[in-house]
Parts: structure tokens; C-alpha cells; sequence
């Protein structure tokens, strides 16, 4: 399983960035896909999850400014982050838990991709 994760950048307060992570492999169905993100001397924390269902769930923080969003069919998990915050800041990662194709279940992550906002 491979996750190719892309989109961070820097942006001023207020800005909105978007980020988009590709899943690929052998697997029998995607389950779980989100995002997390750590911030500098920080533990890494839930930022929003999407079930296969399109259920949805946010960290308190991000609630109303962000959305997570899924295509089944692409195998790709995205997430819109307006009204940025200098809090925002970190290194943001996506993460699949997914069904294997012999019905194990398992999880990876991706590479991490940077978010800086500016006040």
C-alpha cells in the first residue's frame, strides 16, 4: 500500500490551501482514509476521517472550516482548509485503513506534506 499525498504549501491567515492523497495496492477495500497532522514539539493528532460510507468526523479545531472529502473510485481522500490559522501549521498526513486482500486489515500512512500559515 502507497499513499501519495500533495497540496501543502504557505498561505497568510485566512487563506485556504487543499490537499489531495492518491491510495494505491492490492487491497480488498478502502476503509477508513483522514487526515492527521503533527505540529512542531507536538503529538500527532486527528485532523478529519471519512468512512467508506462518506461518514465523516473532525477534530473540534477544524470543525466549519474544513471538509474532508473522498473518491471511491479514484482511491483518493482530499481535504479543504479554509480559514486558515497560524495553529494550523505542521506537517499534515494522510492515513488509510483498508481491508488486504487476503481479509487481513491494515494501515499506512503518507509521506507528510507541510502547511504553514502566516499571521
Amino acid at each position: 500500500v502507497q499513499l501519495q499525498a500533495s497540496g501543502g504549501g504557505w498561505v497568510q491567515a485566512g487563506g485556504s490551501l487543499r490537499l489531495s492523497c492518491v491510495a494505491s495496492g492490492s487491497i480488498r477495500k478502502w476503509n477508513v482514509m483522514g487526515w492527521y497532522r503533527q505540529a512542531l514539539g507536538k503529538q500527532r493528532e486527528l485532523v478529519a476521517i471519512v468512512t467508506s460510507s462518506g461518514r465523516t468526523n473532525y477534530a473540534d479545531a477544524v470543525k466549519g472550516r474544513f471538509t474532508i472529502s473522498r473518491d471511491n473510485a479514484k482511491n483518493t481522500v482530499g481535504l479543504q482548509m479554509n480559514s486558515l490559522k497560524p495553529e494550523d501549521t505542521g506537517v499534515y498526513y494522510c492515513n488509510v485503513e483498508y481491508t488486504g486482500s487476503s481479509g487481513f486489515l491494515g494501515a499506512s500512512w503518507g509521506q507528510g506534506t507541510q502547511v504553514t500559515v502566516s499571521s
